[in-house]
């Protein structure tokens, strides 16, 4: 069983970077579909990114949200998954999760993931 463990949070003003990892531990990051979701208080989980398998060619989609200012990457050398975040705005700052699954099913529905990390905090200061 595959656990998933997240990275590379941290406070930034509006306008800069963050880099999110996600690590693999004890099954190989790209025989699974993953995503990144993220949650502030009170609201429901978001989709942010998702990329599929290796084997279907690392496909991606983004929400509205975060089109053209994040973006998500494999690194299976390293066994990890990877959101870039470029361009941070207040509105970013959330709780942002990790999750896999093995099944297809609409990307963006977190009921439809298997596995989670524990999370990471972003926040973004105007």
């Amino acid at each position: 069983q595959v656990q998933l463990v997240e990275s590379g949070g941290g406070s930034v003003q509006a306008g800069g970077s963050l880099r999110l990892s996600c690590a693999a531990v004890g099954g190989s990051a790209g025989d699974y579909f993953m995503a990144w979701f993220r949650q502030c208080p009170g609201k429901e989980r978001e989709g942010v990114a998702y990329i599929s398998t290796s084997a279907r060619g690392d496909y991606t989609y983004y929400g509205d949200a975060v089109r053209y200012r994040f973006t998500i990457s494999r690194d299976n050398a390293k066994n990890t998954v990877l959101l870039q975040m470029n361009n941070l705005k207040p509105d970013d700052t959330a709780i942002y999760y990790c999750a896999a699954r093995i099944g297809v099913g609409e990307w963006h529905i977190a009921s439809t993931y298997n596995y989670w990390g524990q999370g990471t905090q972003v926040t973004v200061s105007s």
